[in-house]
């Protein structure tokens, strides 16, 4: 069993930036971000390998987000830069026991308990 704890949320402005953590208790391998919105559906932000040699973005943020991994701290981070209203939502960080990239959340096994994003207009 791994224990997930998101930290790094906040409220921030139009245009800036958040840096998310997430904490893991174990060893896991493909690691990813997930967010929900009020009334919609969690979605896929984006996912890295175990070694962080791959990364998969969504397409809405391509090019504003970041992740990475330290695994000498079982951590994994979301840079969020350019941030804009739509972005508000929980964040969720989640882990697969396997090697499988996976957009969807029934992949993942692990889920941490959310961290509120709020960008304000």
């Amino acid at each position: 069993q791994v224990q997930l704890v998101e930290s790094g949320g906040g409220l921030v402005q139009t245009g800036g930036s958040l840096r998310l953590s997430c904490a893991a208790s174990g060893r896991a391998f493909v690691m990813g971000w997930f967010r929900q919105a009020p009334g919609k559906e969690r979605e896929f932000v984006s996912a890295i390998s175990w070694n962080g040699g791959l990364t998969w973005y969504a397409d809405s943020v391509k090019g504003r987000f970041t992740i990475s991994r330290d695994n000498a701290k079982n951590t994994v981070y979301l840079q969020m830069n350019s941030l804009k209203p739509d972005d508000t939502a929980v964040y969720y960080c989640a882990a697969e026991r396997d090697l499988a990239f996976s957009t969807t959340p029934a992949a993942y096994d692990y889920w941490g308990q959310g961290t509120q994003v709020t960008v304000s207009s």
